[in-house]
């Protein structure tokens, strides 16, 4: 089995993350911060731990402004529901997906505006197209680090500053950058910063964070138990705890830990550099087959390891289909993103998406094109 769905969720792990998980769950999983014996201390510390690291990784400053989510979707929702209110306006684009689509949206009908700015058809946001549309009601501006479609990188500096020098809420989604690229919150002027565990952070399902910036109000998002303040009916305004409620996945949060300490201890840069070379390496495949389009840029310029195709008069379903009969692992359809679809023009077709990872290998390269050149031979 060929794995190229690394989007999605990275797969395998570090052996570690399956080490620490199993760990937790024999010998320590209690709750963490809800009393004083010995397993919810170990489990405390162990949370504490996997804070300090993230807040390491992004430069936050203060490891209690990092909330702990199941997910990147959560951590969005959190940030847009919990910062946007009727009448405020919202700025996001077409490159987004729909875990953050779908919230404003939802916030549409309660009374907030949106503008949604569109990409060229390599799937670049233009900073400027953004600043012109910033009202004097502009609450928020919300845009992804990197398209899980087209693997466009956008400047998120740079878009940064314009929200910054406006005093504008800047919402990153980091969902394919984190653990890939080298994210700053402060060098960057992010705000919010989300981003879930089990993709380029190489931890478990059920895993993430959100970043929200020191003295930013942000409502509640769930109300519970949270360790703190029991004697109280009202939910802690400190953070993590105030959106903290019920019990953390703390066997999941143990292997997120070892997924960052993978990364430390073998270098951002180096898995940048492997996956790059895994994307160059199809690229160039690609780009000597006219059967193939390839969508976003058919270069290395500011683009990620995720590679959107089709095979002329195949259907990307079909092609999917193929590819998993011969032992090869990938998505198709539209990646919940369907805006980029507009822009790349495969409305009612979708895509093929290849997102290789750390342990894939020029030989899992290798396969893929031989198997695409089968598909593509292959009369239906």
């Amino acid at each position: 089995m060929i794995y190229l769905d690394n989007a999605a969720t990275t797969f395998p792990k570090p052996e570690a993350v399956y080490a620490a998980v199993m760990d937790c769950m024999r010998n320590y999983a209690a709750n963490p911060g809800r009393g004083s014996y010995d397993m919810t201390i170990k489990a405390s510390r162990k949370v504490t731990d996997t804070r300090e690291k993230i807040a390491k990784l992004f430069n936050i400053p203060n490891l209690f402004n990092i909330v702990f989510t199941c997910s990147a979707t959560e951590g969005l929702n959190i940030g847009i529901k919990g910062i946007l209110k009727k009448g405020d306006h919202v700025i996001t684009t077409v490159m987004e997906h729909n875990s953050v689509l779908r919230p404003i949206s939802y916030l549409k009908g309660k009374g907030v505006k949106c503008s949604i700015v569109k990409a060229d058809k390599d799937g670049f946001v233009n900073t400027k197209d953004i600043e012109k549309e910033i009202r004097s009601n502009t609450k928020m501006i919300v845009v992804n680090h990197i398209s899980n479609v087209t693997g466009s990188i956008q400047d998120i500096e740079a878009i940064g500053e314009v929200a910054n020098k406006k005093g504008i809420i800047y919402m990153v989604d980091a969902s394919q950058s984190a653990g890939v690229l080298d994210i700053d919150v402060n060098k960057e002027h992010i705000d919010i910063l989300a981003f879930p565990g089990h993709k380029g952070l190489l931890g478990p399902q059920g895993t993430g964070a959100l970043y929200i910036r020191e003295d930013l109000k942000v409502s509640e998002f769930k109300s519970g138990g949270t360790g703190s303040n029991s004697y109280s009916m009202e939910q802690p305004e400190f953070l993590p705890d105030k959106f903290e409620s019920g019990t953390l996945n703390t066997p999941g949060i143990a292997g997120l830990c070892e997924g960052i300490n993978f990364i430390e201890k073998t270098g951002i840069n180096n898995i940048r550099k492997h996956e790059m070379e895994l994307t160059e390496q199809l690229l160039k495949e690609f780009n000597s087959r006219e059967y193939i389009t390839i969508y976003g840029r058919k270069d290395m310029r500011n683009r990620g390891a995720v590679v959107s195709f089709n095979i002329s008069g195949k259907d990307s379903s079909d092609v999917s289909a193929m590819l998993n009969s011969r032992g090869i692992e990938v998505r198709n359809g539209y990646h919940c993103a369907p805006l980029v679809h507009d822009i790349i023009g495969t409305q009612n077709k979708g895509t093929v998406r290849i997102s290789p990872g750390y342990f894939n290998t020029p030989e899992d390269i290798e396969a893929l094109v031989r198997a695409v050149e089968e598909i593509h031979s292959i009369n239906i």
